[in-house]
């Protein structure tokens, strides 16, 4: 499995376990809410969607029409097919939210991972952010020792991008050390509540994420870092 094709499954369930959802639908959701999916197609979804059916990870309903009755006898074309998640599903996604691995720190897997950051174990986010940061910190250190090398060699303009995209990822690092460190609060100042964990296990525990404050922040499916 390619990661781009990984990265979409792992959408396609978190999408789906929210709310079972018709592929137009869901190609929606993945385009507009999941900014690594702009440029998205139907062809590329389906045959994922296929691939979990097939693994028994979702299942296929026929919508929109009474039960006695076909919905292609009504329209004279196909029903739309609704995916469900099945608890199978559910599960293997319970195990994609527990990867903590450095293919969850690319630029691609970090934006759509961070999106189901609400539905992941603190600890989880803990180490994927840690790690993101421990990844743009090394390339932050490659582009300033390769500006360095190359400063008396590069035109005006070129020497502008060239310090455009330090400073997209110095902000990126500042960012990631917001909320590294309200997540550590959040970890060390909440007393354990057995009824708040109760209430809060499905959404993995938001309580760390830091209030907004002024200036503008970087969007995690942002490919200016690359």
């Amino acid at each position: 499995m390619s990661r781009r094709s990984g990265i979409l499954e792992f959408a396609v369930l978190g999408l789906l376990r929210e709310s079972p959802m018709h592929g137009y639908e869901l190609r929606k959701r993945l385009n507009t809410s999941l900014g690594v999916f702009r440029a998205f197609s139907y062809g590329t979804l389906y045959p994922c969607l296929k691939a979990l059916v097939a693994n028994g990870w979702l299942i296929e309903e026929t919508g929109g029409a009474p039960e006695a009755v076909p919905a292609a006898a009504l329209t004279g074309r196909r029903a739309k097919i609704v995916y469900r998640l099945t608890a199978a599903g559910k599960e293997h996604f319970e195990e994609l939210l527990a990867h903590s691995g450095p293919d969850a720190w690319e630029d691609e897997h970090f934006g759509v991972r961070f999106a189901f950051f609400g539905q992941t174990s603190r600890d989880v986010r803990m180490r994927v952010l840690e790690g993101r940061r421990s990844r743009l910190e090394e390339r932050l250190e490659r582009m300033r020792t390769s500006l360095a090398r190359s400063r008396e060699r590069l035109d005006d303009y070129t020497l502008e991008l060239q310090r455009h995209g330090m400073e997209s990822v110095e902000r990126e690092v500042r960012w990631l050390n917001e909320l590294i460190e309200s997540e550590r609060a959040g970890r060390d100042q909440r007393a354990p509540d057995p009824a708040a964990q109760d209430s809060k296990h499905q959404s993995g525990d938001t309580g760390g994420l830091p209030r907004h404050r002024g200036g503008s922040r970087p969007d995690p499916s942002d490919d200016t870092t690359t």
